[in-house]
């Protein structure tokens, strides 16, 4: 039997892949959520994007209620929740709702970007100035959720002291400092955005400040680093699946204007652009077992994580579930042998 050493936990933006009914997307996110519940897996979290036709967690407190409603154990949350997009009120009410739905499951992380386009920004009534109010509208929303509210005369019905666990989640400076400022947990976007990740771990560390921590008097830092995984009985289908992973990533970045033909990303994957894109994913890991968890426990000692968040890069589900198989923490997992 072969674990990673750290707690692993599971990022998912219900992908709807092409031809396919949006149900179809969720029903799918559903099963493998399932599997990771009973696989031992820490959390599961969807992010909030929006006109993005292929990602279907865009209603993410929704999406969150509906796989916590057919799950047992796993923790279900958001990563996460663009909060200038949003009242931080409304947002204490929803996620007090799943709070009091689902007891002791449910994270509220918190992103600064819109996580879309200028013109859908515009379409959410905001005009791109609301991420300068992020530090304040966490606090406001801390005192909703832990009944210690910061606008006098209101407060959030549900919400009100179910104390609903604040991440915050960057892929820059400003997250790791704010969240140490703050006293929160943080989780860097390292599956997508590796560049700053050992810098903003170890600033995050350096600076963190329990004096006035949003999450009480015992708070500790705990970070979280993600990492894209593809797990297979060989290297070689490992690699496959890894391979068809990175033209879909190439496809998705460098064809929105223009229709690209297999041919197109094969030579795409050799011209700057795509490398560019390629080197999004750098922090990934694809083989065997041993192979994957080997670069986990490395990956983690390296940026000193407390806990992973593993992207499943598998384009099939079949490959998608024999990962999260293989992977699974705890001594779950199942040997590849």
């Amino acid at each position: 039997m072969t674990s990673a050493k750290r707690p692993l936990s599971l990022l998912d933006l219900a992908k709807v892949n092409e031809g396919e009914q949006i149900s179809e997307g969720i029903a799918r996110s559903l099963r493998l959520a399932q599997s990771a519940d009973g696989l031992g897996y820490t959390r599961i979290w969807f992010a909030e994007h929006h006109n993005m036709p292929h990602v279907a967690s865009s209603a993410t407190s929704l999406l969150i209620q509906h796989i916590a409603a057919n799950t047992q154990n796993v923790r279900v949350g958001s990563g996460g929740v663009m909060l200038p997009n949003h009242s931080p009120l409304v947002i204490a009410e929803q996620f007090g709702t799943l709070a009091e739905l689902h007891p002791g499951r449910i994270d509220l992380g918190l992103g600064r970007a819109p996580g879309t386009d200028g013109a859908t920004m515009r379409a959410l009534r905001r005009d791109g100035t609301e991420a300068d109010r992020f530090s304040a509208d966490i606090m406001e929303l801390s005192g909703y959720l832990t009944g210690r509210s910061r606008v006098k005369g209101v407060n959030a019905y549900p919400g009100w002291r179910t104390d609903v666990p604040l991440w915050i989640l960057g892929s820059s400076l400003y997250g790791a400092q704010l969240a140490a400022q703050l006293g929160l947990p943080y989780a860097f976007a390292s599956h997508f955005a590796p560049q700053m990740l050992e810098h903003a771990a170890h600033t995050y560390r350096e600076s963190f400040d329990a004096t006035n921590s949003l999450a009480g008097p015992d708070a500790e830092p705990h970070f979280i680093a993600a990492a894209n995984v593809v797990a297979a009985e060989t290297e070689d289908v490992a690699q496959e699946q890894l391979r068809a992973a990175e033209n879909g990533w190439i496809r998705a970045m460098l064809g929105r204007n223009r229709e690209l033909t297999p041919d197109d990303v094969e030579m795409l994957r050799d011209h700057p652009a795509g490398q560019q894109v390629l080197g999004m994913l750098k922090e990934t890991a694809a083989g065997t077992q041993e192979q994957v968890v080997e670069w986990l426990d490395a990956f983690g000692d390296r940026v000193r994580a407390d806990e992973l968040m593993l992207v499943n890069l598998a384009p099939e589900e079949a490959a998608q579930h024999r990962t999260l198989e293989l992977l699974a923490p705890g001594g779950n997992a199942q040997s590849a042998s």
